[in-house]
């Protein structure tokens, strides 16, 4: 029993393998579990039975015959026959070596349970992660591609709208640019109208000539229409202070127009002057009521004064009519009469 304790401790697994009956699997439990103070504490390792320590004994005896047989002289006797009761317990260990039908049945029946619970977490697991990523696509284009998107058409429709803005700016900058240059043009002449009225003024204190008299008129009648016509660029520029002192530059004009004018030009200068004093008043504070006044004082003046009586457009002035007056009567009823007023 000795020997067969210590062929327990000893042995490697490939020679416990060796055994019918013992796979790897029992024999690394059968390592793992050593010492063994007794051949039955064997009997303890999971998957252990007295037909297989049966079997390790014969194993272990068989070995020790073997390696005794090695070491000792050979001779003509023949060993003894192997006992005969020791082939009826490996016909025993044969029977119960193979598995019955349910034991059979149960081990499938475990391993279909284990595959499909395997399989069961394995369909949990993939539609989690098919789950996560539905909604992680929801969220991301969400909060990431869709506002990027609306960005890229707000950026889109600034970009088209600054380009509008910059035509337009363009297109503003080349009006100033004309609007500039005519003043200048404007300013030039007249400069050179004030300087030939000045001059013309000379003359006519030397000499009293009706041709230069009439001369100098068409000259201050020009000079208000371009002092005028500047004015209204002043006004298409906000220069409402520079566009004020126009206007009542060429009314001071017309006004000394109007001291000698004659009778049939007096109507027509009183109207373009009423104008320009109408948009005196509305500017600085009221540009848009001035601008129309200073534009119908130009059409005034580019219509010309009238050269003779029968140039002289009658005008009508339409008057209000009568307002009805009401008398009470005795009988407490109204009665409405018409009295002209003037």
């Amino acid at each position: 029993m000795s020997d067969f304790l210590n062929f327990l401790n000893t042995a490697s697994a490939d020679t416990l393998t060796q055994t019918q009956g013992i796979n790897q699997s029992l024999a690394e439990n059968i390592i793992a579990a050593r010492p063994f103070t007794s051949a039955d504490d064997c009997l303890k390792v999971k998957g252990m039975g007295k037909t297989l320590l049966a079997r390790l004994q014969s194993a272990a005896e068989a070995q020790g015959n073997e390696s005794e047989s090695r070491a000792m002289i050979q001779v003509t006797e023949e060993a003894p026959p192997a006992p005969i009761e020791k082939s009826q317990p490996a016909q025993e260990s044969a029977v119960e070596a193979k598995p019955s039908f349910w034991s059979r049945l149960g081990q499938a029946f475990l391993t279909f349970i284990r595959a499909l619970f395997r399989l069961i977490a394995l369909v949990i697991i993939i539609g989690g992660i098919g789950i996560a990523i539905y909604f992680g696509m929801i969220f991301i284009n969400e909060n990431l591609i869709t506002p990027i998107q609306r960005n890229a058409v707000q950026t889109h429709q600034l970009e088209t709208e600054v380009a509008v803005l910059r035509t337009q700016l363009d297109e503003m900058n080349a009006r100033i640019g004309v609007v500039e240059s005519t003043i200048e043009s404007q300013t030039a002449s007249m400069a050179k109208l004030e300087e030939m009225q000045s001059a013309l003024e000379v003359e006519i204190s030397n000499q009293n000539n009706s041709v230069m008299i009439a001369l100098k008129r068409e000259i201050m009648l020009t000079r208000s229409i371009e002092t005028v016509a500047r004015a209204r660029l002043f006004l298409s520029q906000s220069n409402f202070g520079l566009a004020r002192d126009d206007v009542q530059a060429a009314r001071d004009i017309l006004a000394e127009l109007l001291i000698d004018a004659p009778a049939y030009q007096v109507d027509s200068l009183n109207q373009i002057i009423m104008r320009l004093d109408f948009a005196l008043g509305n500017l600085p504070a009221f540009p848009v009521i001035a601008v129309d006044d200073v534009d119908i004082a130009w059409q005034l003046l580019m219509m010309g004064l009238p050269q003779s009586a029968a140039d002289v457009t009658p005008t009508f002035t339409p008057t209000p009519p009568p307002f009805p007056t009401f008398t009470p009567t005795p009988e407490a009823t109204l009665e409405a009469t018409a009295t002209p007023s003037p």
